[in-house]
C-alpha cells in the first residue's frame, strides 16, 4: 500500500496533464496501481486487522473480580490463573490489569528549610578513576550549609574516623565557621549502631570531638536518604559537573583542583532552588567561629594494620621495622604512636635489661573512661 505522501504525488502529476502510462513511467508503479489510487477519493488506509481470541479472555472475569477485591498483583494472579488451566503469559495478564489498576498519588512532601547558620549535612561518596589496569577508589567528603547551600568537597584515600575529622577541620576553615547542628548519613566511624529505642549509639571519639568544638551531632534514620537530600544533590551535582574526564597527577593536586571548582563554580552558580548564589547567601549564615586547632589535633590518630611477621602497610606498600614483633600496638587517646608501632622485645617479665621502667599511665588531661583506656 503508498502512503499517503506518494498517493498526493500522483495526483499532483495527473493534474500536470501527465498520462497514466507516463507516470508509472517515472514512479515505477504498475499502471493499475496507478489508475487505482487516482480513482480513489480519499487517502488509502489500512483495515483493521481481525481480533484473535485471547488465552486469557474466559479468565477476564475472574481477575477483575479479583482485582475489584484489592488483589493487584500480576504474580499472584497468574500463580491463581494456572490452577484454573490458563496457559497464557505474564504480558498479557499485566497489559490487561494496568488500566483496571487504581490511580496512584504522588505522596505530597514537604521542604524542610533551615535558619541561617542552624545545620550542615555531610556524607561521603565514592569515586573511581583508572590506574593502569586498576580501577582505583577515592572518597569525597561533601559538607553543604543548609541554608546557602555553600559546599565544600576533600577527596581522601580512607573513610575512617581521623580523615572524617581533619575534613571537618578544612571544612570549618574554608566554610568561614561552623553551624550549630550538622547531619550525618549512618557512617561507620559516626554512628556504631542503634538501641532498642531506634536512638543512635554514637561512635565515642566522634562524639568527644563534637562536643569539644561545639557542634550538636545528628544521624538520619536508616533508609531515609530524602532527610539529607542537599548533601544527596550534591554529591551528584560534583560526580556530573567537575568529575567527568579529570586529569589529576595525585591527591592534592586533585584537592586543589576541587577546592577552585567549589570557590569558582559550585558557589557561585544560580542554585535551582533558592534562585541565588551560595556564596552571596554565605554571607547571611550565622556561623560559630571556626574551631582552635589546638582542640582538633588530639582526636587526629592515624590507624595502620601490622600483620603478625611484622610488616606494616604504608599506602599499600609493606613497611618491615628491624625491630618490630609482630604485636599490634596500643593506642590511647593523645598518644603519638600510631597502632602498629612495635613494642620492645622481652624475655620473661618485665622490661628489657637495661632500660628504664615504663610509665603506662595515660597522658594528661585524658579522661579516665573505659572507652579511653588503653587497651
Amino acid at each position: 500500500m503508498l502512503g499517503g505522501g506518494k498517493v498526493i504525488e500522483l495526483h499532483q502529476m495527473r493534474a500536470r496533464g501527465m498520462s497514466i502510462r507516463e507516470i508509472a513511467r517515472q514512479t515505477g508503479h504498475d499502471r493499475n496501481t496507478v489508475r487505482k489510487y487516482l480513482r480513489s477519493g480519499e487517502p488509502p488506509r489500512m483495515k483493521p486487522r481481525p481480533l484473535r481470541s485471547s488465552k486469557l479472555e474466559p479468565f477476564k472475569e475472574h481477575v477483575r473480580a479479583r482485582m475489584a477485591e484489592g488483589l493487584v498483583n500480576a504474580n499472584r494472579l497468574l500463580a491463581e490463573l494456572r490452577t484454573f488451566g490458563y496457559t497464557g503469559g505474564k504480558t498479557v495478564l499485566k497489559d490487561f490489569m494496568k488500566p483496571l489498576r487504581p490511580l496512584t498519588k504522588a505522596k505530597a512532601v514537604v521542604r524542610f528549610e533551615t535558619r541561617p547558620g542552624e545545620q550542615a549535612q555531610v556524607d561521603f561518596g565514592v569515586f573511581r578513576y583508572r590506574d593502569g589496569d586498576k580501577s582505583v577508589a577515592i572518597f569525597a567528603f561533601v559538607m553543604v550549609l543548609s541554608y546557602s547551600r555553600a559546599l565544600y568537597v576533600e577527596f581522601c584515600e580512607r573513610q575512617d574516623l581521623s580523615s572524617l575529622i581533619r575534613c571537618h577541620a578544612h571544612a570549618f576553615e574554608f566554610l568561614g565557621g561552623m553551624t550549630g547542628e550538622i547531619l550525618y548519613d549512618n557512617l561507620k566511624p559516626v554512628v556504631q549502631g542503634r538501641d532498642g529505642q531506634g536512638y543512635p549509639i554514637w561512635n565515642r571519639r566522634f562524639e568527644d570531638f563534637a562536643w569539644t568544638i561545639g557542634f550538636r551531632p545528628r544521624a538520619c534514620k536508616p533508609y531515609r536518604a530524602q532527610t539529607k537530600g542537599r548533601v544527596e544533590r550534591a554529591i551528584r551535582y560534583l560526580r556530573e559537573n567537575f568529575w567527568p574526564a579529570r586529569s589529576l597527577t595525585g591527591l592534592d593536586d586533585l584537592n586543589g583542583q576541587v577546592r577552585a571548582w567549589c570557590a569558582g563554580v559550585a558557589n557561585q552558580r544560580i542554585h535551582g532552588t533558592t534562585g541565588r548564589r551560595p556564596a552571596e547567601m554565605q554571607a547571611e549564615e550565622r556561623l560559630a567561629p571556626p574551631p582552635d586547632p589546638a582542640k582538633i589535633v588530639s582526636f587526629i590518630l592515624e590507624e595502620r594494620p601490622v600483620s603478625r611477621d611484622g610488616l606494616r602497610l604504608l599506602r599499600g606498600e609493606p613497611l618491615r621495622r628491624p625491630e618490630a614483633s609482630g604485636r599490634q600496638g596500643r593506642r590511647c587517646p593523645g598518644n603519638r604512636r600510631s597502632r602498629g608501632d612495635p613494642l620492645p622485645r622481652r624475655e620473661g617479665r618485665g622490661p628489657p635489661q637495661g632500660s628504664p621502667p615504663r610509665d603506662n599511665r595515660l597522658p594528661a588531661g585524658t579522661v579516665g573512661r573505659d572507652s579511653d583506656r588503653c587497651s
